[in-house]
């Protein structure tokens, strides 16, 4: 059995699980919690749930719900929530999200989970997430919602350079995510994208961990798998989605 000290750290080099770069982050809680703050915060595939903690952070009193099925990610977060006071105001809980009895909440994130919400296939994920938070959120309440999206229609080859089975018609664009949330019952009150730097500083950090390893321990019985796999993601990366696959940030109010 492999000693779990001896293989590559998990994401340590990552402040968020995806393209979120501080200063975005910051603009986010403060413009979530300056004109209406929430009392109730629930984060929907919340992993170790970074921007939910800087949200009650921002708003004393405040209470949140971070649902994942991630255990290592979990105790992340509730490491850290120990770490900044807010043990008493977060739970951080082991469970699907589908057909979560954990709303509604005043703000609910889904920051690149809306595969927790349900099995449904691309393209049809988004629009079943978004009619799921449509129920999870208060009449008077927020949602921010982040997704994939295609910045620009990827051409055949690059298609076969990302994940298997890519499919120009597993995303919209920018204008047809936004669609989707206003016919989900949703105005959006702000919409932005990750920017091709948010993009890389997210790629880079999400492999360095385990690059460092392997510089480390390039004799180690796990060192050839490992560099297969860094390799198949940088390629899927670098040769297949950057400069395509974009992810959208929407700030949603429930259409009354």
């Amino acid at each position: 059995m492999d000693d779990d000290q001896s293989l590559p750290p998990r994401l340590t080099r990552l402040t968020f699980h995806g393209p979120l770069a501080e200063d975005r982050a910051t603009r986010i809680v403060d413009r979530l919690t300056r004109v209406a703050p929430p009392a109730t915060v629930l984060d929907i595939g919340c992993g170790w749930g970074e921007l939910m903690l800087r949200v009650l952070a921002a708003v004393p009193g405040a209470r949140g719900v971070g649902v994942d099925l991630n255990a290592t990610d979990l105790a992340r977060g509730r490491a850290a929530a120990e770490r900044r006071g807010l043990a008493d105001r977060v739970e951080f809980a082991e469970e699907s999200a589908v057909g979560t009895f954990r709303g509604p909440a005043d703000l609910v994130l889904c920051l690149g989970a809306s595969q927790a919400l349900g099995d449904q296939s691309p393209p049809a994920h988004i629009p079943a997430a978004l009619e799921a938070l449509r129920g999870l959120v208060t009449p008077h309440g927020r949602v921010l919602f982040a997704d994939g999206i295609w910045e620009r229609t990827p051409p055949p080859e690059r298609l076969a350079a990302m994940w298997p089975d890519a499919s120009a018609d597993e995303l919209p664009d920018l204008p047809g995510l936004v669609d989707l949330a206003v016919a989900a019952g949703f105005r959006p009150s702000w919409i932005e994208t990750a920017s091709l730097a948010e993009w890389d500083d997210f790629e880079s950090g999400y492999q360095s961990d385990a690059e460092d390893w392997l510089a480390a321990h390039p004799a180690h019985p796990r060192a050839a798998e490992t560099r297969a796999r860094l390799d198949a993601h940088r390629a899927g990366w670098l040769n297949g989605y950057r400069r395509h696959l974009g992810m959208a940030y929407l700030t949603l109010t429930p259409s009354l």
